[in-house]
């Protein structure tokens, strides 16, 4: 089957199908040790700033949110797969 070419707008309808649940109920691969596990079983590290999503069984870091003056930014770590659990 040949793909189809397009711009990332496609994705709008496949992401919202996939965050339109409770975000901590989406099940994270870590690229580090290959663990599988909810995001409300991570570790986070948590200030004013950021939380740093932490791997429970090897510390890897999964992803971090940031919270800046422009606005939340996610930053993708040793996360390999995220999806609904």
């Amino acid at each position: 089957m040949d793909a189809t070419i397009v711009d990332g707008n496609v994705l709008a309808g496949m992401l919202s199908e996939m965050f339109e649940a409770d975000a901590t109920m989406l099940a994270g691969v870590c690229g580090g040790c290959r663990a599988e596990a909810l995001l409300a079983e991570a570790v986070v590290e948590l200030d004013d700033a950021a939380a740093i999503v932490r791997c429970r069984s090897c510390t890897h870091t999964l992803l971090t949110v940031l919270r800046t003056p422009a606005g939340m930014r996610v930053v993708f770590g040793a996360l390999s797969e995220l999806r609904r659990g």
